[in-house]
């Protein structure tokens, strides 16, 4: 079950994280669920231990694990940005 949190969780924050950083029209869902997933995992290695808490990976679904992986998906998107264009946006 906690699977299928993941995937929905890293669903909705990589297409939150896309819709900020202007690449939803260039994304379909199965990326946004990449992106969102990847972004959590770069935000356990990252983000989470700066802010503190667990990551959304291992099953903590609370605020901060949530707002910790929509920056590691932010990161993340900024930095395929940064390479496909150029910049960050």
């Amino acid at each position: 079950m906690t699977l299928v949190l993941v995937l929905v969780i890293g669903g909705i924050i990589g297409w939150l994280a896309s819709i900020l950083m202007r690449t939803d029209a260039q994304q379909g869902i199965l990326l946004n669920i990449v992106v969102g997933i990847v972004g959590a995992l770069l935000a356990g290695f990252i983000v989470t231990p700066l802010i503190g808490g667990a990551p959304i990976t291992s099953g903590s679904f609370d605020l901060l694990s949530l707002v910790a992986s929509f920056l590691g998906a932010v990161i993340l998107l900024a930095i395929v940005n940064l390479f496909r264009r150029g910049s960050v946006r």
